[in-house]
């Protein structure tokens, strides 16, 4: 294979890689449900049998490898320290961080103001 073939490889075999990685770190974000307001964590698992945590609390899942969940927001705080940024998801043993929702530990009486500014 000529040398410069193979410096073409090498960025579409970084770029396979990439997505198979980010896909299996687990996401947050804030939804509404039946019960109030609630924080839906989603992720991967190579097993659809596979038990999933979080912050060391046993949780039913929808879903088989692509699997989610809702837990009610005062549900959340309970299961979390103060002031909290990330939560620990465990899939199947393995934990990973996934960072919480900016304002997620302020309760609504106590925010004067929020600003997000484009970096």
């Amino acid at each position: 294979m000529p040398p410069a073939a193979r410096w073409m490889l090498i960025p579409m075999l970084l770029g396979s890689a990439t997505p198979a990685f980010a896909a299996s770190e687990p996401s947050t974000r804030l939804v509404e449900c039946s019960t109030g307001d609630c924080l839906l964590v989603t992720g991967r698992r190579d097993d659809r049998h596979a038990p999933v945590s979080i912050n060391g609390h046993k949780v039913a899942v929808k879903g088989a490898l692509r699997w989610q969940t809702r837990l009610p927001v005062e549900t959340f705080r309970a299961w979390s320290a103060p002031n909290a940024r990330t939560v620990t998801v465990s899939v199947d043993g393995r934990e990973a961080e996934a960072r919480l929702p900016v304002g997620m530990f302020v309760r609504p009486e106590e925010l004067t103001m929020l600003v997000i500014r484009p970096k």
